[in-house]
């Protein structure tokens, strides 16, 4: 094996025991977004708070939300590696003539 592929395989391997350890680590967890923590935190601390605004529109059920939550992140990728290959793409092409 070269170098490069036994860093990447390390690289890989660091980024799925990030991901995984915290699900081992911590036992019965919930792991939530954290607007409705902060704003659990902030009526505890001001007991008179007012919110600024409401939502427009409320999803109807956890799995809507998580399925924008992810049609967000698709585009928001699609948009960042797009313009990461179309300057690499001209890089290249600048570089052949």
């Amino acid at each position: 094996m070269n170098q490069k592929r036994i860093l990447n395989t390390g690289l890989l391997l660091a980024a799925a025991l990030i991901v995984a350890a915290p699900l081992v680590i911590v036992k019965d967890a919930v792991f939530e977004g954290a607007d409705g923590t902060a704003a659990e935190v902030v009526e505890e601390m001001n007991e008179g708070f007012e919110p600024w605004f409401n939502p427009i529109w409320k999803p109807p059920g956890g799995e809507t939300e998580g399925l924008l939550f992810a049609l967000q992140a698709a585009i928001g990728s699609g948009v960042i590696f797009y313009c990461i290959g179309y300057l690499k793409g001209r890089k290249d092409g600048n570089s052949n003539k």
